[in-house]
C-alpha cells in the first residue's frame, strides 16, 4: 500500500494526468443525485479527515470545502470507487442547497428548460 492508498483507503484511486477524479454527491437516504464535480487527491484526503466533502474546482484552480462560502455543507458518510477506481461517489447528508443556484440539486431542469427541482436559497443573499 502506497502513501497515498494510507491517507485514502485501501483501494488505489485512477486520478488519472490531472491528477482529478469525478465524483457524484448523492443524497444518503433518498438516492437523489445533487451534484458532480471533482476530487484530487488532497480533496479526498481532507474529506476522510473532517467526514465533510471537499473537492477541486477546476476554475479556480484549489481546493473547495463544499459549504464553506454558503454554509451548505456536505456531511460524508460513505465514500465509494466505481469498478474501475476512477469515479468516487459521495454518500452525503446535505444542509441546504447543494447546487449555486439555489437547488437541492445541480440537476433541477430537463433537457428541455423544464424546472423539475426545488430552490432552498436564493443566491443573491448567499454569495
Amino acid at each position: 500500500m502506497s502513501d497515498a492508498d494510507a491517507e485514502t483507503g485501501s483501494i488505489d484511486v485512477d486520478f488519472g494526468e490531472d491528477g482529478l477524479v469525478p465524483a457524484v454527491a448523492q443524497d444518503a437516504d433518498s438516492g437523489e443525485v445533487l451534484m458532480v464535480a471533482y476530487v484530487s487527491l488532497e480533496a479526498l484526503k481532507r474529506t476522510r479527515e473532517t467526514g465533510e466533502a471537499h473537492y477541486y474546482s477546476r476554475s479556480r484552480e484549489e481546493l473547495w470545502h463544499k459549504g464553506g462560502t454558503s454554509g451548505h455543507t456536505q456531511s460524508v458518510r460513505e465514500v465509494r470507487v466505481d469498478c474501475d477506481a476512477d469515479t468516487l461517489l459521495y454518500l452525503v447528508e446535505q444542509e441546504g442547497g447543494a447546487c449555486h443556484t439555489g437547488h437541492r440539486s445541480c440537476f433541477h431542469r430537463t433537457i428541455d428548460g423544464e424546472n423539475v427541482g426545488e430552490r432552498v436559497f436564493d443566491p443573491d443573499e448567499v454569495y
